[in-house]
This record gives structure tokens, C-alpha cells and sequence, in this order.
């Protein structure tokens, strides 16, 4: 970790006084995690003060854990026989901690110090997902949580006009998430005896994909990762 991550996380630390856990991530970034009832108040902290001053929000990401840290595919050892190589699993699939599925990843800068900070906060309710907005901290918030609610299904409370921004009028579900068929649940074509586009049940075969082939790259072998160029 460099001295400039570690001067930032003291910097957060010593602002916050706890409320923000560091969390494990590249050596060149900061990330750290906020119980959702603080968010907004550590929100202000972040952009109004002098030694943090991160005014722009630059991005606002959903994340499911339904699956994460469970390894789904064959890859180096089943390569022989092509495609649909997905692994059949086997009884139930654990699920995550309650109040652990989903969460809000949050990108801000600071243009003052020429710093950036990622905050990640976990929805309490895995079944109704829903943090506070923070349109009124950060402006450009605004559209960001719109295609987060899209995708995700996350609910952001005092939002100014949470509507989907991206999928279709009527459609039903939220596709980034984990549980979420890979095909849709329906599909559109035009009718020409009703002269209008209509909705109908997918008619896809559902199919799991994986490439038959997987090279071994050099670049990333470990003793020629952080070689220096000759001369």
C-alpha cells in the first residue's frame, strides 16, 4: 500500500471516528464500508471536510452477492469437449448473511486533493433492498441511482424520481441480478396483423457458455509481471 493510501485512510479515519471500516482492496485504492443508518452523515463529512473534501460523485454501483465466492465453471481442466460446460450444482446453494446480499458501492473524488475514495453500504433487507439517497449531497447521484434501482432492484429512499432509466416501459424484474435467468423471461417482435411491437414468453433455450479454449497468457506470470523493459 502506498504512502498516499495510507496518509488518505488516516486522513478517513481520524474524520469519521469508526463509522468507516477499511476494507481489503488494490494497493492503489481506498475502500471502506458504512453501515447504511450512517451514510448520510458520513456522506456530508467526506464532501465538507477540508481535509477530505471529496465534491464529486463519480459513479454509483449495485453489487449482488447471491453468488459471490462460489466458482460456478470448468475452466483449465474441462476444455476437451467445447461448449455448455457449466457445473451441474449439487443440493442448495448457500446463501449470504441476511443484510449481506446486496449493496451500494459509491466513487468519489476529490479534485481539491487529488484523491479518491470508494464506500461501500449493504441494504439491511435482502428482500426490500433500499438505502438513503444522497441526490441531496451529490447531485449527480441522481440518474446513477435510477440505474441502480433498474438493474439491482435497490431502493433509494428520498430520491427526487426513482423510475427505471435503461430497461424497456413494463418490464419485470431487474437483470443484473444474480437470480435473474441469463435468457429473460420474455421477449418482443413485431406483429404485423396488429401493426405494434408485442411482448411474448422467451423463446430461447436456456444454455450455459463457457470458450473451448483458454491459452495461458505470459503477461501475467509472475516472474515476468513486474519485470522492466529491457534498456
Amino acid at each position: 500500500m502506498s504512502e498516499r493510501i495510507e496518509a488518505l485512510a488516516a486522513r478517513v479515519d481520524a474524520r469519521l471516528n469508526g463509522r468507516a471500516e477499511r476494507m481489503s482492496s488494490n494497493p492503489h485504492e481506498l475502500t471502506v464500508e458504512v453501515a447504511a443508518a450512517d451514510l448520510l452523515e458520513v456522506a456530508r463529512e467526506l464532501r465538507d471536510d477540508p481535509e477530505l473534501k471529496f465534491e464529486m460523485l463519480m459513479d454509483v454501483c449495485g453489487v449482488d452477492y447471491l453468488e459471490y465466492g462460489r466458482d460456478q465453471w470448468k475452466t483449465v481442466d474441462a476444455t476437451d469437449s467445447g461448449f455448455s460446460r457449466g457445473v451441474i450444482r449439487e443440493g442448495e446453494v448457500e446463501k449470504p448473511r441476511p443484510g449481506k446480499r446486496f449493496a451500494v458501492a459509491y466513487h468519489l473524488l476529490s479534485i481539491t486533493h487529488n484523491t479518491r475514495l470508494r464506500v461501500r453500504v449493504f441494504c439491511p433487507d435482502d428482500e426490500q433492498p433500499i438505502v438513503d439517497s444522497v441526490t441531496p449531497i451529490w447531485s449527480s447521484a441522481d440518474w446513477f441511482e435510477r440505474e441502480t434501482f433498474d438493474l439491482y432492484g435497490i431502493l433509494f429512499r428520498g430520491h427526487p424520481d426513482l423510475r427505471r432509466i435503461l430497461t424497456d416501459y413494463g418490464f419485470i424484474g431487474h437483470p443484473f441480478r444474480k437470480d435473474f435467468p441469463l435468457i429473460g423471461n420474455v421477449e418482443v417482435r413485431y406483429d404485423p396483423e396488429k401493426r405494434r411491437v408485442i411482448y411474448q414468453p422467451v423463446s430461447i433455450e436456456p444454455r450455459t457458455l463457457v470458450p473451448k479454449v483458454i491459452r495461458e497468457d505470459n503477461r501475467y506470470q509472475a516472474a515476468l509481471k513486474d519485470a522492466k523493459p529491457n534498456g
